[in-house]
């Protein structure tokens, strides 16, 4: 008998929240519902239960296999989110560069694999409106993490992209922000995530301007 997570799938509405939040991976969605991947891969400890806003996630007590650690982590790497891009042809003038996903800071996974020894690009939402060429510019070859200043919690903000530095070897970081007040604030944060992290990792700022010219 242990504690272990269970899922009504009468409440489920299939957001996600619960997935971002479950470090071993034992949660995906099927058929528009959460729905638990294997006994083995949760840990009990409930992680997942406060981000639920449907409140379909509760503990109980059963028998269950053991979790297994090891095995939970071999999940996680087999299912990362890490897109196999199609190449451009000659003729095309773009293509899709991400090469992780989720990208906004909020429902990043800081143990994701590929972000693993990665260099990133910290960008503000409004940035891949205004700069036309911001994915053979900017997003090549870095994971793109997005976010807003202004309308995300700034301290959540923070503490994701800290825990995002110290669970991984980041190389660098690009910051790409929008001219206007509100989106230049995102400098600061980033530095004060690379202050916390206690890592000494490079940063380096771009800005554009709402002509969408880097300035």
């Amino acid at each position: 008998m242990r504690k272990i997570i269970k899922i009504d799938q009468s409440l489920c509405n299939g957001c996600g929240d619960c997935i971002t939040a479950c470090a071993e991976g034992a949660i995906e969605l099927k058929d528009g519902k959460a729905q638990v991947v294997s006994d083995s891969f949760c840990d009990g400890l409930g992680a997942c239960l406060a981000v639920c806003p449907q409140g379909a996630l509760t503990m109980e007590e059963r028998d269950a296999p053991v979790f297994d650690e090891e095995a939970a982590k071999e999940h996680n790497q087999g299912t990362k989110a890490d897109f196999s891009h199609e190449k451009i042809k000659p003729e095309q003038e773009s293509a899709n560069e991400l090469c992780g996903w989720p990208i906004q800071m909020s429902l990043v996974r800081p143990w994701a694999p590929y972000l693993q020894g990665a260099s990133l690009l910290v960008a503000g939402d409004c940035t891949a409106f205004a700069y036309p060429t911001i994915q053979q510019d900017f997003i090549k070859g870095r994971v793109a993490l997005v976010g807003c200043p202004k309308l995300d919690d700034t301290e959540s903000f923070v503490d994701k992209l800290s825990e995002v530095l110290k669970a991984n070897d980041i190389r660098d970081i690009n910051v790409l922000h929008m001219t206007v007040p509100c989106c230049s604030q995102l400098e600061t944060l980033v530095a004060e995530a690379v202050r916390r992290s206690g890592k000494d990792v490079p940063q380096k700022s771009h800005v554009v301007g709402i002509d969408g010219k880097l300035i």
